[in-house]
Order: structure tokens, then sequence, then C-alpha cells
């Protein structure tokens, strides 16, 4: 995990000592508590800003990826169908037909509670469309939570399969958001 605060060193470097609230607007205690929630609601980045100090806690990669699968196939419980060509469909369980045509895909999943926006803002193209190409750390879409914009990426690269989230629809953790068929 990594803490930057704005116009300072890495946190845990020699210059950043604990300093008593009367003397710097940068209180460790209440960051170690800012830590200790973004592990609990597991959220990846938080960012703050109050009286022209800017705090940014990132977790690692490693530590919001879904739990060990199959090789090249990411399963995850999942409350959506995936997007077609047709009207969308109501929020029920996916059908063992519409499973199989993603065997052979990536799964990108929701890593957080959150509103899905396809968009980085509402009058904006979407990031992807079904069949474009995506390259490994292109983005796909944001998860708003809790009033932050959460920028999910490509994990790899490939044909962007299907869109199972409508704009602006509410997801939950492990909901699938992506399938990627990577080439080769």
């Amino acid at each position: 995990m990594k803490l930057f605060i704005e116009g300072e060193e890495e946190m845990g470097s020699p210059s950043m000592s604990k300093k008593s609230s009367d003397d710097s607007l940068v209180d460790l205690d209440q960051i170690r508590e800012l830590i200790d929630l973004l592990i609990e609601k597991d959220v990846s980045e938080l960012a703050i800003e109050r009286e022209g100090v800017h705090v940014k806690i990132r977790r690692g990669v490693a530590e919001i990826s879904a739990p060990p699968a199959p090789v090249q196939v990411v399963t995850s419980p999942t409350t959506g169908t995936p997007a077609t060509d047709g009207p969308p469909a109501a929020n029920d369980e996916p059908q063992p037909a519409a499973e199989a045509i993603y065997a052979d895909c990536f799964i990108v999943t929701a890593p957080m509670v959150g509103t899905f926006y396809r968009s980085p803002e509402p009058d904006a193209d979407a990031f992807v469309e079904v069949g474009e190409e995506v390259s490994e750390g292109d983005p796909l879409c944001i998860v708003e939570a809790m009033k932050l914009m959460n920028e999910i990426v490509a994990e790899v690269g490939g044909e962007v399969a299907a869109i199972f989230v409508d704009n602006a629809e509410p997801v939950e953790f492990g909901q699938r958001l992506f399938a990627i068929r990577q080439g080769g």
C-alpha cells in the first residue's frame, strides 16, 4: 500500500515523522484510520483534500484480485446478464448457454460496490464498445463509490466480447462488468 501526501515524500520516509496535530495539518492517527477503513471496505483508492493538504491512499492490485480460478477464466458471483444486440435483459440469473459463450473470455468484475459509468463524462463517448480491441491498462469504465471516481482498467488485452452492465446502473462487488476475449 502506498501513501502520498502532495508536496511530501512517500509515507514512511525519514522526513515523515509523526507531528502533533498542533504543528501540522497531517494527523497520522487519522491517516491510519483511513487506511483501516480502506481495507475494511475493500476500496482500491482514496483521495482526500482538506485545508490545502491532499492525501491519496492506493492499494495494490494484488490485494483486490478475485479468488483463484481456472487458467484465463475468472469466476465470481454474478447478478447481471450479458449485454446483447437486443433490448437489455432484466437482472436475472444468467442462463447456462450465455455462460458457455464467454467461457474462453477474461471476465472483468467490479472491485467495489458503486455506480457503473461507461464514459468519463455524461456527454463523452464510452471508453469501449463491444467488438473493440483493448490493451492491458486501457480504461474500460468508471465505478463511482462514495463520490470517488474509480477508473477500471483492462487487466488483459483482447477484444471486448460483452458489456454486462448498462450505463449509470448500480453494481455489486464481484459483479461481471466486461468479457474480454484474449487474442491468440
